[in-house]
């Protein structure tokens, strides 16, 4: 969510329609990778869809997968204010950390 917030106010984002995203790696690491890299195409390239909340419904640590669901809406400029347009997920400092509470690191290129 903290990608999206780069992009617009997702205070504005009505949470009418819903998306599906998986994703797979070869490490958890990856996984985050093409996880955020999923739902920035949605965003980016696919449908324009900004969603207000994701759910991870589904994580396989150990085949690296995982399967989330978004609910949102198709971003709109006349409704959702125009943030920092974010170009790219990074594996660069890219951390994952789990003790004492989940916690990730991730750079994005904007």
């Amino acid at each position: 969510m903290a990608m999206f917030g780069y992009m617009t106010d997702i205070e504005t984002v009505e949470p009418i329609d819903t998306m599906e995203v998986e994703a797979e790696g070869d490490d958890m690491l990856s996984l985050l990778f093409h996880f955020l890299d999923e739902w920035l195409y949605k965003f980016c390239a696919d449908q324009y869809f900004v969603p207000r909340e994701v759910k991870v419904l589904q994580i396989d640590k150990r085949n690296y997968k995982i399967r989330s669901i978004g609910w949102g809406e198709t971003f709109d400029l006349s409704k959702h204010p125009q943030g920092t347009e974010v170009k790219a997920i990074t594996y660069s400092a890219m951390q994952i950390h789990e003790d004492p509470a989940p916690e990730l690191f991730v750079i994005i290129d904007i």
